[in-house]
């Protein structure tokens, strides 16, 4: 989780980051085939941050959700 557990909307913890690189690297060098999955504060704003340090996967409620647009939202959090 990259916020406080408990309710959606919250900001993301940017100190998260750290913890997936470290995470990413883990998992590079031990050979496993494990999915990272983000779920807390994504946004247009943090998802190039997130798959940039190694996450696989994105879950994005409030950012999609409360968007004007949430299918344009969804491409912008999409992956390159």
């Amino acid at each position: 989780m990259s916020v406080q557990a408990g309710y959606g909307g919250q900001g993301f913890i940017p100190e998260s980051l750290d913890r997936l690189r470290y995470l990413r690297q883990t998992i590079d060098e031990r050979g496993l085939k494990t999915l990272i999955e983000v779920d807390g504060g994504v946004n247009a704003k943090w998802a190039p941050e997130l798959w940039k340090a190694g996450a696989d996967i994105l879950v994005a409620g409030s950012a999609v959700v409360g968007a004007e647009n949430p299918i344009a939202m969804v491409y912008l959090l999409k992956k390159d």
